[in-house]
């Protein structure tokens, strides 16, 4: 396949090829929640412009979280259609996202405009900083729609193939926000408000020019029905794009709980409400142009960890993440010794002010962003554990500490130490997520190193058989289904794949033969999210293109792996599932491996859990529908005669 060459090319060469986009993406995304504060720190408006932006911008990352999960769901979901050649629902959940996405944002619009000054005193505003932020959201929000649609659509663009024109979408927007600021701040004096019309006029040529590639896209085409809503498809990108939405609002609430410790314990210091505020806003805008050249960095990453995670070439696993953990760290140490030696240098970038503002700001920098290396490698490893498939380590470091941490920390410190205190939350959280994180990858390297490649055999071939029925077979676990197929198959003379299967997609692809016939038995309460990742994407491509292989060679049977809805367009297809009450189903498997009686209920439950969401991620239908079948037999009157009805249908139709 033509993913191999990532499990053979030189990793560090790779990590280059990929990562280097991703990062420049990244930074020029950035840009637009810098500039304005450069601009306006600069301007008459001082520290009281960039409290006020400070206040805005942690309610605008509300509708971030939004677009994004639409946005990201809907790419992942395009990958999806992409592996499966599926050109008809792509196009579906794409436009479902377009229409969702903008419903949402004037729902967003009009409930935010309805209680727009409780959110901004919420978020920290002072009665100096409640006019200054009103003018500069008013104008915001009114462009949130196109906001909204920019960032959905940019992910799409992406997952479209082409990642270059997505850049510089965001790029033109960014340029022309730059251009305008000091036009509009300074040379029409319109303050604050310039600010806002810079930004929101670079979100609208931004939103112009993905609308222009979507009119040129690659691999679907947007139609007027591709924009009448289908419930279950938006539901399936709602599920792959959750853990964004997640992780987006993970950081409104830190902001939120951040700005209002410091504006009450502010309030009650020598710094007042509005410094403090003012600089934690800038001293976050500069910590996320570090995070972005990271993530930029193991994003990349990705694609590499992936496919050789489901190779099992766990060497290159490792090294890549050497690479990576080894650029992060110095990225980190880099940015602590500015921070450390001297934060006066970047924080004057942003205006000077007052002796106060300086002295507040100086001991923000050193002491909020003291372990900054510690926050760069947790954030690395959440993403890390997400491309090797792990999504439950990832939500772990990741929450542990945001949210877990950081946000009592940030409430309780300041009881005891003043406004300082929130300073002081973040390093310590850093602390105690750097050791967690540290111990689940020891425990992921640790059973890296003890799990062995399948021992090699030869690989079975694909058989020539003559035109005729292709038999594809779904079955409830418990049913005995591959046996059932088996004797299908030995009625029929003709060629029988369950194992088999998984072998010729293991060579073809260069992934691990175990890897791949686990695909759908992961017991995992995340097992949704699992096969959004890049190691479960390569998997089901390889076993994908080798059903229509196996096909394509005449008669056959073939167990499982959705093979229905793979081979849906080929006119000798027949659809069979097996089913059976539960009773009996329990009795076989305690019969067939050994179990105890609640044991094999409680694994029943866990394996038809686990088809039924495979099923439902690759076909979009729903696992053991009847409508989905030609044919749905209850197995409990006895595998034989299970088989031998089977057989007698398949011959007998026309």
């Amino acid at each position: 396949m033509e993913n191999k060459y990532l499990g053979k090319e030189k990793v560090s060469k790779l990590l280059f090829k990929f990562s280097i986009p991703c990062i420049l993406s990244l930074l020029i995304s950035s840009l637009y929640n810098i500039v304005d504060q450069i601009f306006i720190g600069n301007s008459e408006l001082g520290y009281f412009g960039n409290a006020a932006t400070s206040i805005v911008f942690p309610i605008t990352i509300i509708s971030v979280a939004f677009a994004w999960a639409i946005g990201d769901g809907s790419a992942a979901y395009l990958s999806l259609c992409q592996g499966r050649k599926d050109t008809k629902n792509a196009h579906i959940a794409i436009g479902n996202g377009i229409i969702i996405n903008f419903i949402i944002s004037i729902l967003f619009v009009l409930l935010v405009f309805l209680f727009m000054n409780q959110l901004l005193f919420l978020f920290g505003a002072s009665e100096i900083t409640l006019p200054i932020a009103q003018d500069y959201f008013r104008i915001i929000l009114i462009f949130i729609p196109v906001y909204m649609m920019a960032n959905g659509m940019n992910a799409v663009i992406r997952a479209d193939g082409s990642p270059g024109f997505s850049m510089a979408s965001t790029l033109v927007g960014a340029i022309t926000n730059i251009i305008l600021d000091p036009l509009f701040i300074f040379g029409f004096k319109w303050g604050i408000a310039g600010a806002a019309w810079a930004t929101v006029i670079g979100q609208c040529i931004s939103l112009i020019v993905s609308i222009i590639y979507f009119t040129r896209t690659k691999t679907f085409k947007i139609v007027w029905s591709s924009f009448k809503i289908n419930l279950q498809i938006f539901s399936n990108v709602i599920k792959l794009g959750v853990s964004t939405f997640i992780t987006q609002m993970s950081i409104v609430v830190i902001s939120l709980v951040c700005n209002i410790m410091l504006a009450k314990y502010g309030a009650i210091s020598k710094y007042g409400t509005d410094i403090p505020i003012a600089v934690i806003g800038i001293c976050m805008k500069v910590f996320t142009i570090v995070i972005n050249i990271v993530v930029g960095i193991v994003l990349g990453a990705q694609t590499i960890l992936g496919y050789n995670y489901g190779a099992k070439q766990y060497n290159r696993v490792k090294k890549t993440f050497q690479l990576v953990l080894v650029s992060t760290v110095i990225v980190g140490l880099i940015s602590m010794a500015l921070f450390e030696l001297c934060p006066s240098i970047i924080i004057k970038i942003f205006g000077t002010e007052s002796d106060l503002y300086m002295e507040f700001a100086i001991k923000t920098f050193r002491i909020f962003l003291f372990f900054i290396v510690f926050t760069c490698t947790i954030k690395v490893c959440s993403i890390f554990f997400q491309a090797v498939g792990n999504p439950v380590k990832a939500s772990i470091v990741s929450l542990t500490r945001d949210i877990v941490c950081f946000v009592p920390l940030v409430i309780i410190l300041p009881i005891y130490m003043g406004v300082e205190g929130a300073l002081y939350a973040a390093p310590i959280a850093d602390v105690i997520g750097i050791i967690i994180t540290i111990i689940l990858l020891i425990l992921f390297f640790k059973k890296l190193g003890n799990e062995e490649n399948s021992s090699e055999k030869e690989t079975p071939k694909i058989l020539d058989s003559e035109e005729g029925a292709i038999v594809t077979i779904s079955r409830m676990h418990g049913t005995r289904g591959k046996y059932i197929g088996e004797l299908v198959a030995k009625k029929l003379n003709i060629p029988y794949y369950y194992k088999e299967l998984t072998a010729i997609a293991a060579e073809e692809s260069g992934l691990d033969k175990e890897f791949i016939s686990k695909l759908n038995q992961t017991n995992n309460v995340m097992h949704e999210l699992f096969l959004t990742t890049a190691p479960a994407k390569y998997a089901i491509e390889a076993q994908e293109k080798v059903i229509k292989q196996i096909a394509s060679k005449g008669s056959c049977v073939i167990i499982g792996r959705a093979a229905d809805y793979v081979l849906r367009e080929n006119h000798n297809l027949v659809r069979i599932f097996i089913y059976a009450p539960e009773y009996y189903r329990i009795k076989s498997v305690m019969e067939m491996y050994g179990d105890n009686e609640t044991n094999a209920k409680k694994n029943i439950h866990a394996s038809d859990k686990n088809r039924a969401s495979y099923y439902n991620m690759i076909a979009n239908a729903n696992f053991g529908d009847v409508n989905n079948y030609d044919l749905c037999i209850d197995a409990s009157i006895g595998a034989e005669q299970t088989a031998e009805v089977i057989y007698n249908f398949i011959k007998n139709r026309k």
